[in-house]
């Protein structure tokens, strides 16, 4: 891979797939940190400014330091391997922006769902929306400072997962775990869709 910020905007000749990821989750949970962090060019974000308008509509609690919000979309880029290439989404995570979640999911091969397990109830919401979309997706659980100790496997049977539904530990900001998380779900979507059992083998 790529270190990000590379000055080669362009893909290698070598690339010969590519696929689309949505990167979705709860209002904070750390998207635009992992797009942001993976990604090898420079991610395309669009963040206003929080304002007394969001006062009662979003939960800061525990993260008093956010003064942005993406309002449409985060997108990024990520070569996997010589011929494999990841184009990246991350969707908005307030309920008022859901709607633009149909047009995103388009095309996209799977779902990396980020949760905080500090507020993993405000996750739930966000897995039906992806029932309805029918979309394979990993969970990525993004800890943070105040995290309190929770397993994986815990995590997997708070949020009610199928068996076998991938969940990894994940740092939004260090680019080696972020890419970590983003090929477990590639592997789980080669391995349980037959249509990209072999576009997509890493």
């Amino acid at each position: 891979m790529d270190s990000a910020g590379s000055a080669d905007r362009y893909l290698p000749d070598t690339v010969t797939r590519s696929a689309k990821i949505l990167v979705v989750g709860a209002f904070g949970v750390g998207k635009t940190t992992l797009v942001g962090s993976v990604s090898e060019i420079t991610p395309l974000r669009t963040e206003e400014v929080m304002t007394e308008a969001s006062v009662g509509v979003d939960d800061l609690r525990g993260r008093s330091d956010k003064r942005t919000t993406t309002v449409a979309m985060d997108f990024g880029r990520i070569t996997i391997n010589a011929e494999l290439v990841l184009y990246l989404f991350g969707a908005p995570g307030q309920r008022r922006f859901w709607d633009l979640w149909t047009d995103l999911a388009v095309g996209a091969i799977g779902v990396l769902v980020m949760v905080d397990v500090r507020r993993l109830e405000e996750s739930f919401d966000v897995l039906e929306q992806l029932e309805e979309r029918d979309l394979p997706f990993a969970v990525a659980v993004n800890r943070f400072p105040d995290s309190p100790d929770v397993t994986l496997d815990e995590v997997g049977a708070a949020l009610d997962l199928l068996p076998g539904t991938p969940v990894v530990d994940c740092d939004a900001r260090d680019r080696k775990s972020s890419a970590g998380a983003l090929l477990a779900l590639v592997e789980y979507v080669a391995a349980h869709d037959p249509r990209s059992s072999q576009e997509y083998a890493t």
